[in-house]
């Protein structure tokens, strides 16, 4: 039962300053939620602020959905209610960097563009570079899990991320990880908050590990005829000492939106270290793709600035397909054939040496994207992959499970870590796993 005395928005005006608190409905309509427009949004400007506005929304059951830069919105299901939208944009502070250490630690509303300003003075960097990762924000990054090309080498977020200061849904800090002060008994906090999508906790701190830039790099794009030419190519590759920093599989779709060329199939590999070293390696590169019957092309420096275009282009629906290293070519060629069956055209890249998948293709109806996921998810089932529908309309995403499938005892376990971190279901309801 709610203990809240006065009205809720003017106990959030109390709390963050009236100017910081929106609550005409027309102008709450631009922070909508998959068509759920929120009573208030609320832009703290310190962790101070987030915990007594989450303690409020706790005393007073109201549903809080976490907001950086919105890129995100659309991954998950729609919630099942919103009151307030958490907008973390203003906790943009860079509050601690020892370059010496390669650490630095942000606030969570920080952009992964302004720590790379920050950082890249210094010659260093936050590999990690999902599509549009300079305007996104470290919290959003982090509790979605984002990652792109560079993951190869570095790994995710998950990898990266030393510590984290959040706010549990009952408005108490909690530290965890390499700046402890509190902590949550039995729980890496760290890795537990990374992928949550802000159903465990509100991100407000995150302390980063950096690496330094390459001192050189150089990427060749291997074009190859058929899918199984691709394939031993990667296996060849994986099986190697050469120590890539990106390996991409790209469809024809995805090689004619960055001007690549027009085969079947195309990876492009970078590596980056020593120029001597990155000249040796590519060498044996450029001789496994001759192996395989493939040509190969050196690939100017402003390909990876294209390539993030075909990451993430301008299509209705876009889905994460999770496949063994062994069978990327041919899961890339079955999603081509079933978005083709649907009349439609598939830009597709990936991790070719981690299995993970981007496949994008514009709006269709209801029953074909339906259709499309279950033939993909079948496809992968027996070797336990995955397809998550990453962005398309609410009315798919509320018809189609966005996250599909899950195996009972994990499932036994996220609700288990739901009703310890968030037993009134607070954050973000109904928008991860199973509607939690």
């Amino acid at each position: 039962m709610s203990v809240v005395t006065r009205p809720i928005g003017e106990a959030l005006a109390a709390i963050v300053g009236r100017e910081a608190v929106v609550e005409a409905a027309t102008a709450c309509a631009s922070a909508a939620v998959d068509g759920r427009v929120p009573r208030w949004v609320v832009h703290p400007k310190s962790l101070a602020d987030v915990s007594r506005v989450l303690a409020l929304a706790w005393d007073a059951e109201l549903a809080v959905v976490p907001r950086g830069s919105g890129s995100a919105l659309e991954l998950g299901r729609p919630p099942s209610r919103l009151d307030v939208v958490l907008d973390l944009r203003k906790l943009d502070r860079v509050v601690e960097y020892n370059p010496d250490d390669l650490t630095i630690t942000v606030e969570a509303g920080t952009t992964a563009g302004t720590l790379a300003g920050r950082v890249g003075a210094r010659h260093q960097r936050l590999p990690l570079d999902p599509a549009g990762a300079a305007r996104r924000t470290m919290g959003g990054l982090a509790a979605t899990n984002a990652s792109g090309p560079l993951r190869a080498r570095y790994g995710t977020l998950r990898d990266l991320l030393l510590g984290v200061r959040f706010v549990q849904a009952d408005g108490v800090v909690t530290w965890g990880g390499a700046k402890v002060v509190k902590s949550v008994s039995g729980y890496d906090v760290p890795k537990l908050m990374v992928g949550a999508l802000g159903t465990l906790g509100v991100l407000g701190e995150l302390t980063l590990r950096l690496h330094p830039v390459p001192e050189f790099e150089a990427t060749w794009l291997a074009s190859f005829k058929d899918a199984g030419a691709a394939q031993a190519f990667v296996a060849r590759l994986v099986d190697s000492t050469v120590q890539p920093t990106r390996v991409e599989i790209l469809n024809r779709a995805a090689l004619a939106a960055c001007g690549a060329g027009d085969a079947t199939l195309g990876v492009a590999v970078s590596i980056g270290t020593a120029e001597e070293a990155v000249r040796a390696q590519g060498q044996t590169v450029a001789h496994f793709a001759r192996e395989a019957s493939a040509t190969v092309t050196p690939l100017g420096a402003g390909f990876w600035t294209t390539y993030e275009g075909a990451m993430a282009p301008a299509e209705a629906v876009h889905l994460q397909v999770g496949t063994l290293v062994t069978h990327v070519g041919t899961t890339a060629t079955e999603i081509e054939r079933a978005v083709a069956d649907a009349r439609g055209v598939a830009t597709i890249t990936g991790s070719a040496t981690l299995g993970g998948l981007r496949a994008a293709f514009p709006a269709m109806d209801l029953h074909a994207v339906r259709t499309i996921v279950e033939r993909l998810r079948a496809l992968v089932a027996p070797w336990a992959g995955s397809v998550i529908i990453q962005r398309a309309p609410a009315a798919i995403r509320a018809a189609v499970d966005p996250w599909g499938p899950v195996e009972p005892g994990a499932f036994a376990l996220m609700r288990g870590l739901k009703d310890e971190f968030d037993a009134r279901r607070v954050l973000n309801p109904g928008r991860f796993v199973g509607g939690l």
